[in-house]
């Protein structure tokens, strides 16, 4: 019998309560690269009780203890003993650009010039104080920290990187002389949607509660809409704006519009995309990201600002605004212009399957990586 290749995921990144968009693909790629590659997946306890939370199996977890109250450092530091203690074959693909995985991907690579190294580098950040810039205020620090890495990390893959997975087209410019892959992502088309279900909420978003994701902005965007038509909005996600948007949502009398629910696995998002009528995706910067695709599984059309990248990521199923006033008005129209509406339901809805589907998707990516 001939044993299977070997691939060895790089995952101490992965730190917080929310799942993002690179853990989200590197299970969903997992779960269904498992009969195929053994896989071995190197983290924290976060990202192997995320893994069981979505069922995957048939794969080897290596995981770190969080024994003190600094786990970043304490991540990083077992990351590089990984690394110089790391003597296995096979591909490493590092899940993301932060330090914990790219650092630990590269001493691999170094030390074993033989192995395969796949980046994951899903987001290249701009200038901080760009006007495209997602950092705000005392956020603008981490900002130029993460600006500075990435001088440093973007030199790293592209000089010993063998394949980089980026998120979107335009992304692509920022690695000219190696193999990419278009990752986007995928999402699971549920089978069965009920017509019965009551649409209790307008619009929904999900998502991490960040300057980057338009958080702020929905909930301005959410107070024009209800100016002219009283509605509700449910925002699910967790992050460091969450207190923001709770203040936000009070001091604008919004209480009884907008619903406010942290992030808790699939079963939550299953219930509010149900019931609720239009997704929202208001990233003021972004490479792609995932949610609004999940929506449009469910039959949601999309709203989101016009931004480059959309037009290559989401091509149909959304339509883009300029402002938040256009915003507004698109939200308005979707939930009053019944054609409009069904149009782009349908539209989302087909989008989703046909290009969405993570069992296409992963099968996809498998033979770009491994075989082309």
């Amino acid at each position: 019998m001939v044993e299977k290749p070997k691939l060895h995921i790089i995952a101490y990144a992965a730190l917080g309560k929310g799942l993002s968009g690179g853990d989200n693909i590197l299970i969903e790629l997992s779960k269904r690269w498992a009969d195929k590659l053994n896989i071995t997946i190197y983290g924290g306890y976060q990202i192997q009780q995320a893994a069981c939370a979505k069922n995957l199996q048939g794969v080897i977890f290596n995981t770190c203890p969080s024994k003190t109250p600094f786990r970043y450092l304490e991540r990083l530091f077992y990351s590089l003993r990984q690394a110089f203690q790391f003597s296995d074959i096979g591909t490493i693909y590092t899940a993301s650009d932060f330090l914990h995985d790219l650092l630990c991907g590269w001493i691999i690579k170094l030390r074993n010039p033989k192995i395969k190294w796949i980046s994951g580098y899903y987001l290249v950040a701009p200038p901080v104080f760009a006007s495209n810039s997602p950092y705000r205020g005392f956020s603008r620090i981490r900002g130029i920290g993460y600006w500075l890495m990435q001088r440093f990390t973007l030199k790293i893959v592209n000089k010993w990187a063998d394949t980089v997975y980026v998120t979107s087209v335009p992304e692509m410019v920022h690695f000219p002389n190696k193999k990419t892959i278009i990752i986007r992502g995928g999402v699971t088309i549920p089978k069965y949607i009920n017509p019965d279900i009551k649409k209790e909420f307008d619009a929904v978003f999900m998502g991490r509660f960040h300057y980057q994701k338009g958080v702020l902005e929905l909930i301005d965007i959410w107070d024009k809409v209800c100016k002219i038509k009283p509605s509700k909005l449910v925002m699910i996600g967790d992050g460091t704006l969450w207190n923001k948007c709770q203040e936000k949502t009070k001091k604008l009398g919004l209480q009884d519009n907008i619903v406010l629910v942290p992030f808790a696995g699939d079963n939550i998002k299953d219930f509010y995309f149900s019931r609720s009528k239009v997704i929202l995706h208001p990233a003021t910067f972004d490479s792609g990201g995932m949610s609004a695709a999940e929506g449009m599984a469910y039959g949601l059309p999309c709203v989101g600002f016009d931004l480059e990248v959309f037009k290559t990521y989401y091509p149909r199923g959304m339509v883009y605004a300029k402002n938040k006033d256009e915003f507004a008005k698109e939200i308005i129209n979707l939930l009053t212009n019944k054609a409009q509406y069904n149009y782009l339901s349908k539209q989302a809805r087909d989008f989703a399957v046909n290009d969405w589907d993570w069992d296409k998707r992963a099968k996809e990516i498998y033979n770009q990586s491994f075989y082309i």
